[in-house]
């Protein structure tokens, strides 16, 4: 069942038109880093990633999926909607998150968001209010920031996201999570077609619970993604 869902995600992912839509594989370390805590973390990871800005404002969706032995263990996805009738750079944001082993969630709040004149280097702050559905408290806060720099003509690419969260749905109230990443990007290369869209990188998770509840832990994972 897993299996399907992920798939088709993907073929509906496919379907977007939007030069902000990408497919990335991810090598994870975590089991060989951390053998004694997180031996069976799974080491593959499939992430669809689409960000889609129009008139009304923008959406944005992630999908990850764990794979191990032949099975699809986990999968956990986001989608945001942003929308801005107005020239001020806020905007309200809203947001749902969900997946296996975790908790949903549905958020609501405000977006600052930044970007420079070429579109080069992007920021974002968003200040929510969170609901976990089924934990003790449902009611609780977040505060995330969101981050993309192109650099060195286009060649490479720093971007990520950081939360701090109050969620009593887990064993520690106050949670951090940061996926920075850093890819290199083939197609501003002279020898290589525009249409290859390939970049190759890390991203290194860094959460007190993402791993394991309550114990922080700074996982890198080798990446490579395509852009479609």
């Amino acid at each position: 069942m897993k299996k399907i869902l992920f798939f088709a995600m993907v073929a509906l992912a496919s379907l977007t038109a939007s030069a902000d839509l990408n497919l990335q594989f991810h090598y994870d370390m975590g089991s060989a880093i951390y053998s004694k805590n997180l031996s069976n973390r799974p080491q593959w990871t499939a992430t669809v990633e689409n960000f889609t800005p129009d008139k009304w404002g923008s959406t944005y969706f992630f999908i990850d999926a764990n794979f191990a032995n032949n099975t699809i263990p986990g999968v956990y996805g986001e989608i945001s909607r942003e929308l801005k009738f107005w020239k001020a750079p806020v905007a309200i944001h809203l947001e749902y998150n969900g997946g296996t082993g975790l908790n949903n969630a549905f958020l609501a709040g405000a977006a600052y968001n930044w970007a420079s004149n070429d579109f080069s280097k992007t920021f974002s702050v968003q200040a929510l209010y969170r609901y976990d559905v089924k934990a003790p408290s449902p009611h609780n806060w977040q505060l995330t920031a969101v981050w993309g720099i192109h650099f060195a003509k286009g060649l490479c690419t720093f971007s990520g996201y950081a939360d701090l969260a109050r969620n009593t749905a887990l064993n520690s109230n106050l949670v951090f999570s940061s996926e920075p990443q850093f890819w290199f990007n083939f197609a501003p290369l002279d020898w290589v077609d525009d249409k290859c869209k390939i970049s190759v990188g890390a991203e290194v998770e860094l959460s007190n619970y993402l791993a394991e509840f309550g114990k922080f832990y700074a996982i890198p994972t080798l990446a490579a993604k395509w852009t479609f």
